[in-house]
């Protein structure tokens, strides 16, 4: 067997960019130790942990990063200290802990959606799926895919429970980081409920999809992990609430650019079919401002939009619905929204006090998530 790669060397001073290969060689541990621990209960549960295995690798890696991104802030002018115990290691370790919720949410989400494939690979419930007809076992496969799935989500939101707890921060820095813990797995809940709501209801409220972007996007993305890392680095109250709202703007200008390209982005840059949004009919605030604005101005315009929205199919279909969106105005005010919010997060960062290094590094973080059009 190949020597397992060097885990990169990692100082509490360390720079964003470094964040994911530290994070990548963190989970790997861990999932190791999970492994031999536990697959010898049975090979369905080796299958388990072996799907969310392959299923967490890779990826941006941003809840981490955001954590981290706070623990700098917190020590970097933002008045806060490490306790006695408390290392780089045990930090990155709690922030990587993030993933496993991710991967809870990931995993149950392709469920809800139906999802076929995530990053080029089988869903974890199309997978299951596929074992239980090729071994010809009894009862419906796509039901006992959907079964395994859902309890492979469970076992991540446990691990994560694990992995924070057993981080090796100090017993103060979990007391600590048990507010933003506690409202950030409830929050993302809620926001994956209300997301739900608002396709089922087919609501057409901006102010629906806005509350979906605060607590499923903007809340568990960007707010709690640097609430979540500055507390680890026992920050005072005024740089905890500083960085939430700079979160809370990243967090929505970043669904509110996904939003956007999920209308008019690059297949390129995007990774996703052209007019992806407009194809599955994805209520979002692009489109719901579109439709409040088109009924205003040209009813048969929104008649039309509302027609086409989860029912078109070709190109130039698609680019009739777009031509709408832009016409009806939201399309700009959109653009001028997520730069308002960003340029809003910049400030409140470039007037926080803290390091310049550490200043840098997230403004040029918050820059790349809220401008990613070409």
């Amino acid at each position: 067997m190949a020597d397992a790669a060097p885990t990169p060397t990692w100082h509490v001073d360390s720079p964003l960019s470094d964040v994911p290969p530290v994070v990548d060689a963190t989970l790997t541990d861990f999932l190791a130790a999970r492994h031999a621990e536990f697959d010898g209960i049975d090979p369905v549960i080796e299958q388990g942990i072996n799907e969310l295995s392959a299923f967490i690798v890779g990826g941006k890696r941003l809840r981490p990063l955001f954590t981290w991104a706070g623990v700098r802030c917190a020590l970097e002018g933002g008045g806060g200290s490490l306790d006695e115990g408390t290392d780089a290691t045990s930090l990155v370790a709690a922030a990587s802990s993030l993933e496993f919720i991710q991967a809870c949410a990931l995993v149950h989400d392709d469920i809800i959606d139906r999802s076929d494939t995530r990053r080029g690979r089988p869903t974890v419930h199309r997978s299951f799926e596929a074992r239980h007809r090729h071994d010809g076992w009894l009862g419906d496969a796509g039901a006992y895919g959907v079964s395994q799935a859902i309890l492979v989500g469970d076992l991540a939101f446990a691990w994560a429970d694990d992995m924070l707890a057993d981080s090796g921060v100090s017993a103060a820095a979990l007391r600590r980081a048990r507010e933003p813990w506690r409202a950030m797995r409830t929050e993302v809940i809620a926001g994956q409920m209300l997301d739900i709501s608002v396709e089922a209801s087919g609501s057409e409220d901006p102010e629906a999809p806005w509350k979906v972007n605060t607590y499923k996007t903007a809340a568990y993305t960007v707010e709690r992990p640097l609430h979540l890392g500055a507390v680890l680095a026992d920050a005072p109250a005024e740089t905890v609430r500083m960085l939430r709202s700079v979160g809370r703007d990243i967090g929505i200008a970043f669904q509110l650019e996904d939003d956007h390209l999920g209308v008019f982005g690059d297949p390129s840059v995007t990774g996703k079919a052209s007019g992806d949004d407009l194809r599955s009919g994805k209520r979002t605030y692009l489109v719901a401002s579109a439709l409040r604005a088109a009924d205003a101005a040209d009813p048969s315009a929104a008649a039309r939009l509302r027609a086409g929205m989860g029912t078109v199919t070709t190109e130039v279909e698609v680019d009739v619905l777009r031509g709408i969106i832009v016409d009806s105005g939201a399309a700009t005010e959109s653009t001028a929204l997520i730069r308002s919010l960003t340029d809003r997060a910049v400030a409140t960062l470039r007037a926080g006090g803290l390091g310049d290094a550490v200043t840098d590094d997230l403004v040029g973080v918050a820059e790349q998530l809220t401008e990613r059009r070409s």
